[in-house]
């Protein structure tokens, strides 16, 4: 049978794309506002962009899902790959804004009431972009609006949908156990390791010198930051800290996954190092472009509605507020920053480890 030729508008669905764009202020009855169709397409795009954020990211915690994942065999490569197209996509989002706002507050007006009570809050794709990255409902602002399925809130089905994923693991608990598995600490590997003779302590003998190196680069302002760093990274709680202090300083990553995260990101200069880095700064990068996004959109709604209450019933600019202070996912990963020296100070390594990490003939 032969087959019909390949056509470019049948390829794409242009049809049904095309012509599923209904502004409800040009139906019978309604004052059709022109700024309407610009606010479907934006909105549009937003979820088709989303669409291939949550393919990307699917691949990208399918490599992970391993019980290895090898550096060697162009796995960690392709996840890079993957997430740092994520990451053109909210840069691509994030200039998406200034598009809206092109129109003005009295352009949103003139049919802003005809959309109640839906709202931006019910992208279902969004939801499951943030939980596959890791947000958990006990960390949202406002978990409450998360568990709504009356007006304003998300429909039977897609509710359901959003908790069967939010019960699944997370790009970020992946993440944790990919850290947590990294060989660089087995004893046969630092057998040759000489430790500094001024150090001593009750951990391996690279973390005791380079706790002491670390100590001896802080400020007299910065001393309290030693116990932080025993608490990030041994678990040591420091006296009179607050359950919140101590969120503020390690939430989800646990400390052997950033004790690995920080090693990688000291010795980066290696090439073996170099494809777990950049990783790692990509999923940092990832949550930072999504606190921008957040907040431009905080800006846009200050801007288009003031303080008045969104459409689906959320307290509008303070509810998107406190979302962009508290939906952070990688924030221990971009915290590790506190915990760097120079590199001149850096231990060297043993050639036992360098051998085994193929540094070295």
């Amino acid at each position: 049978m032969e087959r019909t030729p390949m056509y470019y508008g049948s390829y794409l669905h242009l049809d049904k794309i095309l012509d599923s764009q209904y502004p409800v202020s040009f139906e019978a009855g309604n004052e059709p506002a022109h700024d309407e169709m610009l606010f479907i397409v934006i909105h549009q795009a937003y979820e088709l962009w989303f669409k291939q954020i949550l393919f990307e990211l699917d691949h990208s915690m399918k490599v992970f899902s391993q019980e290895r994942v090898n550096d060697n065999n162009g796995d960690l490569n392709l996840v890079l790959h993957r997430l740092r197209r994520v990451i053109r996509i909210l840069e691509l989002l994030n200039q998406q804004v200034h598009i809206l706002d092109t129109m003005t507050p009295l352009d949103f007006l003139e049919f802003r009431n005809l959309l109640t009570p839906s709202s931006g809050f019910q992208s279902k794709q969004f939801r499951l972009i943030e939980a596959r990255l890791g947000l958990q409902l006990e960390n949202r602002h406002h978990k409450d609006y998360y568990k709504r399925t009356n007006e304003g809130g998300f429909t039977q089905p897609d509710y359901k949908n959003i908790s069967d994923v939010e019960e699944q693991p997370t790009l970020q608990q992946l993440v944790n156990r990919w850290l947590e598995r990294m060989p660089f600490f087995r004893e046969e590997l630092w057998s040759d390791y000489t430790p500094a003779k001024s150090t001593a302590g009750e951990h391996h003998p690279f973390w005791n010198d380079y706790r002491a190196i670390y100590e001896a680069s802080l400020t007299e302002r910065e001393k309290q930051k030693i116990a932080d760093f025993d608490y990030v990274f041994f678990e040591k709680i420091p006296a009179g800290y607050t359950p919140e202090q101590l969120e503020g300083l390690r939430a989800l990553f646990s400390p052997a996954a950033l004790r690995s995260a920080l090693f990688i990101m000291l010795y980066r200069d290696f090439p073996v190092f170099q494809a777990s880095y950049q990783v790692l700064d990509a999923l940092i990068e990832i949550d930072h472009l999504l606190s921008s996004w957040r907040h431009k959109h905080l800006i846009m709604v200050r801007r288009m509605i003031g303080l008045r209450v969104g459409t689906g019933n959320t307290s509008g600019a303070g509810y998107l507020e406190g979302a962009l202070n508290k939906h952070y996912v990688y924030r221990d990963l971009s915290g590790l920053s506190t915990y760097l020296i120079e590199r001149r100070h850096l231990p060297a390594l043993p050639q036992g480890l360098t051998r085994n990490l193929g540094f070295m003939e």
